[in-house]
């Protein structure tokens, strides 16, 4: 029977302090992905390819990422965490550093993939610190983390574009190399360990992973923040086609838009962080998936009627907050079930959430119509199979 962790800080640091240094460990990965999507087009020419070539090294590095989850998860249960993350933001540093050297397209997607992965062996230890420190109230801080490290993917993109004007796409990948290497030092020194018995050491990786897929009680949150994600990646995938496309809104006019809605999910994590624990991450959890209910709705009926664009904004802002309300408590509830084998749990929420939002784009290509309706139809859908779950774990347990 395993014991429980028990933290040994390598250096008193206090939550204020903890919640920015995880953000900024996580946000790594979204200032990877979006920082040099407006240098794609001279990528391309650079490396003798093509801008469709190009962008499918974005697919390269999530597949990287999933896999390097898969590896770093078990390990992040039965070692020590911090040395994940020195291992994971080194790595990330190094490789980035060489992908400015680049002198062909299958050099860049081989580095690419192994960006994401070893990048992975820092973010996967993340929840379970949080959890580790925060205890029944992880879902405040995760929050908290979730508000600071939106600032990444919010701000990424006109980072690229003004070191792209500055010098080169090659700048871009310096300077990202330059923000993990101060990432690296400050875990170095404030990031606290946590240390494990002996015979929590001795499970192995399948061990863990079947504590975590053979739990009845845990899997519709688990299901549910695939649906969400699926909800999501759906959301990025089409919002640029609703927008500038059926709406034919300007790009000024749609970037304020699409920084709308992130201001509404950072709104509806703010909120989060000073309900919950008076609330509760379930009942905080059944509050989103109330608001989304009643917010995709909307969006199928206005999307059916073809109903001017405010209409479709109007919808939108809640339906975003609501699912950032419903995927952060049920990770906590999540790390919560699975305290001890945090690392695992996180491992299989990243795949499983990377898989099913995969699955967005095919889907919405295929119903394919020329409207929005479509984009609607995935979002309510999946909003509905997370409500059943929902609702079946609440009869069952």
């Amino acid at each position: 029977m395993t014991s429980r962790s028990s933290t040994l800080p390598s250096s008193t640091i206090s939550l204020k302090l903890l919640l920015p240094l995880l953000a900024a460990i996580i946000a790594m990965s979204p200032l990877a992905i979006d920082m040099y999507l407006p240098a794609m087009p001279v990528i391309s020419l650079a490396l003798d390819s093509n801008i469709a070539v190009v962008q499918n090294t974005l697919s390269v590095y999530l597949f990287g990422y999933a896999v390097g989850l898969l590896i770093f998860g078990p390990l992040a249960d039965k070692h020590s965490r911090r040395l994940l993350v020195m291992l994971g933001v080194g790595g990330f540093t190094l490789t980035t550093l060489m992908l400015p050297w680049c002198q062909s397209i299958e050099q860049f997607f081989t580095l690419r993939f192994f960006q994401a992965m070893i990048s992975s062996a820092a973010t996967v230890v993340v929840p379970g610190t949080i959890r580790e420190y925060y205890g029944d109230n992880s879902a405040k801080g995760f929050s908290y983390v979730s508000m600071i490290m939106m600032l990444a993917p919010m701000i990424a993109p006109s980072i690229g574009s003004a070191l792209l004007v500055m010098h080169s796409w090659q700048l871009i990948f310096y300077v990202l190399a330059i923000y993990s290497f101060i990432v690296f030092l400050l875990s170095y020194k404030y990031l606290p360990e946590v240390r494990r018995t002996t015979n929590h050491k001795k499970m192995s990786a399948f061990q863990r992973y079947k504590i975590v897929l053979a739990n009845h009680k845990a899997r519709a949150d688990l299901l549910s923040i695939m649906m969400i994600s699926l909800a999501f990646f759906g959301y990025i995938t089409a919002i640029p086609f609703i927008y500038l496309t059926v709406f034919k809104t300007s790009e000024f006019t749609f970037s304020i838009l699409f920084a709308a809605n992130v201001l509404a999910l950072m709104t509806a994590h703010f909120i989060n962080t000073r309900l919950v624990v008076r609330k509760g991450s379930r009942t905080m959890l059944i509050s989103g998936l109330v608001v989304a209910t009643i917010a995709s709705s909307g969006l199928m009926l206005v999307s059916y009627w073809q109903l001017p664009i405010q209409y479709t904004v109007v919808t939108l802002l809640p339906l975003m907050g609501s699912f950032s309300m419903i995927a952060v408590n049920a990770e906590a509830l999540l790390m919560k079930a699975f305290a001890e084998n945090a690392g695992t749990a996180t491992a299989v929420i990243g795949t499983l959430r990377f898989g099913i939002g995969a699955l967005a784009g095919p889907i919405l290509t295929a119903f394919y119509d020329g409207s929005a309706f479509p984009f609607a139809l995935l979002l309510w859908s999946s909003v509905m199979l997370v409500l059943l779950l929902q609702c079946f774990r609440q009869l069952k347990y």
